[in-house]
């Protein structure tokens, strides 16, 4: 350095200064992870195809119109991981990120993701499908918290029940609430804190944060964003 220039000033913020948090499902996926999920068990035969392919069209339009019952949800979704070993279940797994989610991942997800890493924020996906689905996924795109929906385990593996508080609408605030403080921070810590979505489900959260962006909106969401003037972030256009 010249003796008569000064040092640059760094605009970046300081390491842990921001939050960043994510949803999965058609946010950063193209795709719904659940839905896919158990399309996936129905090709293989794991469950009654045209019973099963049947109801979980109906929690996908009960999760879209915003009429979800999340237990009854749940106790569809967890019931496969009751019926069969946790070794069969990871090679089933495997091959579904290999068929189905790792071709999913787009350029433009990994790009957001890198952004807030490089500027040293504090990032976590956070997803009302299960931890079982969604584990690898985070894996998968170099996320080191997931707050996800718990699945309860025995002694010779799952249940098929849920463990503890559903990481969906409300209890989204309540888990991220309760992985800060696990770190020894909480919201008042940070300078700014973002939320990517695509679902007016995850209305609390988004208006949790600093900076909620409407990310691959749905219908509800897009009209919500644009009345309160909130960015609108398409990643897959």
């Amino acid at each position: 350095m010249h003796p008569s220039e000064s040092p640059r000033t760094s605009t970046a913020p300081a390491p842990g200064k921001r939050l960043a948090l994510f949803d999965l499902d058609c946010t950063l996926l193209p795709v719904d992870s659940d839905y896919e999920w158990a399309r996936f068990l129905i090709r293989l035969g794991v469950v009654d195809g045209p019973e099963y392919q049947r109801r979980n069209d109906v929690f996908f339009e009960q999760y879209h119109a915003g009429t979800l019952d999340i237990q009854a949800f749940l106790a569809f979704q967890l019931a496969p991981l009751a019926t069969h070993p946790r070794a069969q279940l990871d090679a089933w797994h495997r091959q579904f990120m290999a068929e189905v989610i790792e071709p999913a991942i787009r350029p433009a997800a990994r790009a957001l993701i890198e952004r807030h890493r490089a500027d040293g924020d504090l990032m976590a996906i956070v997803t009302a499908t299960n931890e079982f689905v969604t584990a690898p996924i985070a894996r998968a795109f170099g996320v080191e918290h997931l707050i996800a929906t718990g699945v309860e385990a025995g002694a010779g593996g799952y249940t098929g029940r849920p463990l503890g508080t559903p990481s969906f609408r409300e209890g989204k605030v309540r888990r991220t609430g309760e992985w800060l403080a696990a770190l020894g921070r909480d919201w008042d810590g940070f300078e700014r804190s973002f939320f990517y979505s695509d679902s007016a489900n995850d209305l609390p959260l988004l208006e949790r944060v600093t900076d909620p962006v409407a990310t691959n909106p749905d219908p509800r969401l897009a009209a919500l964003a644009a009345q309160r003037g909130w960015p609108i972030l398409r990643l897959f256009e």
